[in-house]
């Protein structure tokens, strides 16, 4: 036990070292220098140390610095410094008072306090007190330093300023509490707030504090200071924030407000802005139309004139040039040579027409005469003929020289006449050598630039009248010679200066042929592929692109058809931008087109658009239209949106994980939306769904858009391979070689992140097992594609993969977690595998029926697990059905469903039969009995070969089983041959096999018998139904007059049932005549046993195929058995049958012909009842126990 004493002086040597670290630290100079006198005046020379050796530290007080502040001689201002020392030590006394006073109110508090305390709480204080040497030693410990906690607070310095204040009071150093009142200005440390820092004796109590905490908890706590301190920060600054965000929604509010005016307005202007264009479009078309009107007109008059004056019998001499000068086109090029009009107000009609008649020969001679002279070639049309046009070369020439000289009107004049005389020529000879003298160097590049001038001039004036021509010609050229036109329109689109014009051509171009095939198309598209390599970015914008858009709304496909095509072949020549908006909200509109071809051709082209996006701006949008076709209602658009476009989407896009999860969230969104079967909670069928054409068509085609995107993932999962190519194995070349066991094993070691391949075992299994569980029974045709594409994974991602992850993953699923080995599973991620096991009850019967098939077909039937298949289907059907498993006789139905299932691949038939045999020949009841349900079910899904050789011999042995309930089962699976196979050899056979069963003449084997072939009769052969109708006979011939009533009853129905089916079928004359009729004879003897219904629709059935015979059967019958001697009560017009057919449709699809009333009623009567039969029995075998074939 240690000395009180001594812990006492521990304690106080401690509290006074934490008052001297707190001055220091805090630069209170004047108070630690006081303290240091007070502490050697009061004998603790030992807890003074630091402080002297503070004071004495030469770097910090000099010594000369100190010896020359003592050397100074008293003045005015020490002896002013010693008053107010005075006037100090004065106020220190009052003070001294006060605190004396305080002191004695705080004494008698105390006091109080401890009369309540208890001895308990005296005992542990006093304990305390014994463990202060343990205590410092912990001290030395502490890691956490007082700077480490970072600045003070301005609380937290006025907290220890009062509390060292008290200390230093209480341990007798009032001076330098005074000079700590004095160094702390800032503060008041007379008033001590009343906080949760504010206590009695604080600093020791703080001393306490920080002895009995751990430096954990002391930075847990300072932690929690300050992040409540920050968080009220934060909800300060989230406040301020929220009270502008309102103010900012306030002024939003009336800015929408106002903008939505605005809008309204604008609505409203364009509104009337359209009726405008609409208006002006309609007179548009109106003038233009009119001016069509008018220049066939023109054109008319022009081959009449043409044709009067070739009438007048104009010189034999002139040839077919000559001819077409006289036409109006050639005058046109001469008027438009004439600079100015006054000239040609100046040329009277007779020296035209002078012109006009001038002979070759001698424009010849002056043509050449002139290229003598001027020794500069003048171009002109003599090229291509010599003609008329030499005349109006020579014309054109005359004028240009004339312009030389103006002065020269005589010549002028001479050159209009065009007389071909010899004084022209001298007039000519004369200019040219007179401008010749005068500068021939400014001569030669006059001519240079005339010789260009014209050349451009008759260029332009050749590419006007050709477009100008264009229009006519097209209408009157054949359909299919059409785009011989092609390179003419491209010309003058490209070289015609009038945009107008151009626009009429370039629309002519988008419109030449009416609606044009594929080949047209290809033709067209062509050349406007070429127009736009030349004409350049902007006219293909300006020009190219509003046919566009003026064609999208066409009524012809074919032309929006060639719209589709023009933006994925012309996106190449325009401004990046415009592709991702103008031409992209093109492609959008025809998405919604209502024609297939123009959706898949919208299709093809978006994706040839893609790459030529200048970013990634307008992805979400494109992705958007990906879905929106590959979930198109055509088939066509549908492959050619997933072979095309997701590849093109993925390329450019490079978001595969996105839509990889949008495809999942879209099928189990699809699912999830539909009606469940049942609304019984706690049942199965209330997890199925029953799907809608709409949504089961989505979520097949997203199978399918996922099967596309495999070898997308598999590359991906290659390329991120977390992994250094040191650890990683020697690849042999093969896609599927790279996923081994040994980068399994690296795989599961590690907990590195690999998303891609993570993705498919944690994210894309999952929801497949998901979808699958919201999939009813006749959903075959989607859960066969879902096992199409895990057979795709196993094939991609190899042998290793499907043995030690898909297969692990689907055994959970199942609920088999004894065979799944989760040890290539990474630790964080088998917890999430084992989250797929089904619980007990519902969900596990749901996991078996949806989940095991496939399992079964998908995982165990991929062919690199050949050898794994046969021993779970074994474990399956064998083993556990010999040992009576609980297990398998609660879902054996579901394990049945599971098989037939497996059997829609024709490649596990061998499989299956082989483990079926060893179920047939084995010594179980059970085993045998399920052996000819498994029999029954897999019969739609086998050929006759196998029926020949492996269904029927295994069905022999079975039917010759002693169980009776594996006979009976035998007997179901015949009549589902019968029913699907119409081979002679297997209707001998079926036959064969029906008469041992009815051999022992047991109610059962008879009712069985009946009711397996009943299913058969609308599908079988005639030599069985015969067989059936006769074995009826033969059973009704013989008088049931036994006592048991229900025997008799269903015997009965089923015969009846029997009898409806066969008369629903064409059945020979003869056996209705020697079966048909006397069978319904003798079921009519036996009333009581009869269900009224059944007698209705036999007695029909017996006055149609008797005719008049059953009138005096009815009497006959009446008097026997004491009812009415006539049936027309019944089928009379007022009868009960003739009113209830009153209302019923005829079936027939001829419209029915005018015959006696009592007739057509028995006629509907009978079409009705066979085409209801024959339905309800179609829909009862397929509801039981029948699959569609599937392909």
């Amino acid at each position: 036990m240690a000395d009180p004493a001594r812990a006492m002086d521990v304690e106080r040597s401690s509290l006074c070292n934490c008052v001297v670290n707190f001055l220091l630290q805090e630069n209170y100079l004047l108070t630690a220098f006081e303290l240091l006198h007070e502490l050697i005046e009061d004998g603790r020379h030992d807890q003074a140390i630091r402080l002297r050796d503070f004071f004495a530290d030469p770097a910090l007080f000099p010594p000369d610095q100190i010896s020359r502040f003592s050397a100074l001689v008293a003045d005015p201002q020490t002896m002013q410094e010693e008053k107010v020392m005075v006037e100090e030590r004065l106020a220190i006394t009052e003070y001294e008072l006060r605190l004396a006073q305080e002191d004695l109110s705080r004494l008698k508090e105390e006091l109080q306090k401890k009369k309540q305390l208890s001895p308990d709480e005296l005992n542990g204080s006093s304990s305390d007190l014994s463990v202060a040497d343990g205590s410092t030693k912990q001290l030395n410990k502490r890691e956490i330093s007082y700077i480490s906690l970072g600045p003070l607070k301005d609380t937290e310095r006025k907290d220890l300023n009062c509390a060292v204040k008290e200390y230093l009071l209480f341990a007798g150093y009032r001076l330098t509490a005074m000079t700590l009142l004095e160094e702390v200005t800032d503060q008041n440390l007379d008033v001590w707030p009343n906080s949760s820092a504010c206590v009695s004796d604080a600093l020791r109590r703080y001393y306490y504090q920080y002895l009995s905490s751990t430096s954990e908890a002391a930075e847990e706590k300072i932690s929690l200071l300050r992040e409540n301190e920050a968080l009220m920060k934060d909800n300060k600054r989230l406040n301020d924030e929220k009270e502008s965000m309102r103010r900012n929604k306030e002024l939003t509010d009336n800015q929408i407000a106002n903008l939505t005016k605005s809008l309204e307005v604008a609505q409203k202007d364009l509104k009337d802005r359209d009726i405008l264009v609409q208006d002006l479009k309609q007179s548009m078309d109106l003038q233009r139309k009119q001016l069509n009107d008018c220049r066939a007109e023109i054109t008319a008059l022009k081959m009449h004139i043409e044709g009067a004056r070739a009438s007048r019998g104009w010189s034999a001499g002139e040839n077919e040039n000559n001819k077409a000068s006289y036409t109006d086109t050639s005058k046109e090029e001469k008027k438009s040579t004439y600079d100015d009009p006054e000239e040609l107000k100046g040329v009277d009609s007779s020296n035209r027409n002078s012109e006009a008649v001038t002979y070759p020969s001698e424009g010849v001679r002056i043509e050449e005469k002139m290229v003598d002279i001027n020794e500069v070639p003048v171009v002109s049309k003599a090229v291509e003929s010599v003609s008329s046009s030499s005349d109006e070369k020579h014309g054109y020439q005359a004028h240009e020289d004339v312009k030389l000289k103006p002065t020269d009107t005589n010549c002028k004049s001479t050159v209009i006449s065009s007389n071909g005389s010899a004084e022209c020529q001298e007039n000519i000879y004369n200019l040219i050598s007179e401008s010749q003298s005068g500068n021939k160097g400014l001569n030669q590049n006059l001519e240079s630039l005339k010789r260009e001038k014209t050349s451009e001039k008759m260029a332009l004036e050749t590419i006007q009248i050709l477009s100008d021509a264009l229009p006519k010609i097209v209408p009157y050229v054949l359909i299919n010679h059409r785009e011989e036109l092609l390179p003419l329109i491209m010309c003058a689109i490209e070289r015609h200066p009038d945009s107008t014009m151009r626009d009429s051509l370039t629309h002519t171009l988008f419109n030449l042929i009416k609606r044009p095939d594929e080949q047209q198309r290809h033709i067209i598209m062509a050349a406007c592929v070429n127009l736009a390599k030349n004409v350049g970015e902007m006219r293909t914008e300006t020009e190219l692109l509003p046919q566009c858009w003026e064609q999208i709304n066409h009524k012809y496909e074919e032309r929006r058809l060639l719209v589709a095509q023009s933006c994925g072949e012309l996106a190449e020549f325009v401004r990046p931008e415009i592709r991702d908006s103008l031409i992209l909200s093109i492609i959008q509109q025809l998405i919604e087109d209502s024609a297939t071809v123009v959706r898949e051709a919208a299709a093809h082209n978006l994706a040839l658009l893609l790459p030529l996006f200048p970013n990634l701006d307008k992805y979400f949008k494109v992705e958007d239209l990906m879905f929106q076709l590959v979930c198109d209602p055509s088939g066509v658009v549908v492959d050619t949106a997933i072979k095309e476009l997701v590849p093109a989407v993925i390329n450019w896009g490079g978001k595969l994980d996105h839509v990889l999860r949008v495809i999942l969230s879209h099928m189990l969104g699809s699912a999830q939306r539909c009606p469940p079967i049942s609304g019984v909670e706690g049942s199965v069928d209330s997890h199925l769904r029953v799907l809608g054409e709409r949504e089961r068509w989505n979520i097949d085609v997203l199978l399918r858009m996922l099967k596309q995107l495999l070898p997308f993932v598999h590359k991906k999962a290659f390329e991120t391979c977390p992994f250094n190519s040191s650890e990683l194995p020697a690849t042999t070349g093969e896609q599927n070689s790279f996923f081994s066991m040994s980068l399994l094993q690296l795989y599961a070691g590690s907990d590195i992140i690999w998303p891609m391949f993570d993705w498919m075992h944690t994210d894309c299994f999952p929801d497949l097992i998901q979808l699958s569980c919201l999939l009813s029974y006749k959903e075959d045709n989607l859960r066969t594609r879902i096992t199409k594409y895990l057979l795709d994974v196993s094939e991609f991602f190899g042998e290793q993969y499907l043995t030690h992850i898909m297969l692990a993953v689907f055994l959970v699923a199942v609920g088999d977690t004894d065979s799944a080995d989760l040890t290539f599973f990474p630790s964080t991620m088998k917890s999430r595998i084992k989250g797929l096991r089904p619980k007990p009850g519902i969900a596990q019967k749901l996991s078996i029926l949806c989940i095991l098939p496939l399992l079964l077909s998908g995982v165990l039937g991929a062919p690199s697990s050949h050898k794994k298949l046969p021993d779970y289907l074994r474990k399956l059907l064998v083993q556990d059905n010999s040992n009576g498993s609980v297990w398998f006789i609660d879902h054996n139905a579901e394990v049945i469903d599971a098989v037939r299932f497996l059997c829609m691949f024709e490649e596990h038939h061998g499989v299956v039969f082989n483990i079926l045999w060893e179920m047939v020949v084995s010594s179980n009841i059970n085993m045998k009995t399920n052996a000819a349900v498994l029999l029954k079910v897999l019969v739609p899904y086998i050929d006759v070969k196998v029926a020949s050789t492996h269904v029927l011999p295994a069905l022999v042995t079975l039917g010759s089983d002693a169980n009776i309930n594996v006979k009976y089962a035998s007997i179901e699976a015949f009549g589902a041959v019968a029913q699907h196979f119409k081979n002679d050899m297997i209707v001998d056979k079926i036959r064969i096999q029906m008469d041992a069963f009815l051999e022992d003449g047991s109610h059962e084997a008879t009712v069985t018998v009946v009711r397996a072939l009943i299913v058969a009769v609308p599908h079988t052969t005639d030599r069985l139904r015969e067989y059936l109708l006769s074995k009826i006979f033969q059973f009704t011939s013989v008088s049931s007059n036994g006592n048991d009533i229900t025997r008799r009853q269903e015997k009965a129905n089923v015969f009846c049932e029997a009898i409806r089916a066969l008369d629903a079928t064409d059945l020979p004359a003869t056996s209705i005549r020697d079966f048909l009729v006397p069978t319904i004879q003798n079921l009519l003897k036996d009333l009581d046993a009869l269900d009224p219904a059944h007698k209705e629709a036999l007695e029909i059935i017996l006055k149609e195929r008797s005719g008049g015979a059953f009138e005096s059967i009815g009497k006959v019958m009446g008097a026997h058995l004491g009812i009415a001697s006539s049936v027309s009560s019944f089928f009379g017009d007022s009868g009960i049958l003739g009113k209830k057919e009153g209302s019923e449709a005829c079936e027939s699809p001829h419209p029915p012909q005018p015959s006696p009333s009592a007739q057509p009623e028995d006629t509907r009567f009978r079409r009705m009842m066979r085409g209801n039969f024959s339905e309800m029995l179609r829909g009862k075998g397929k509801g039981n126990d029948e699959t569609p074939r599937s392909s």
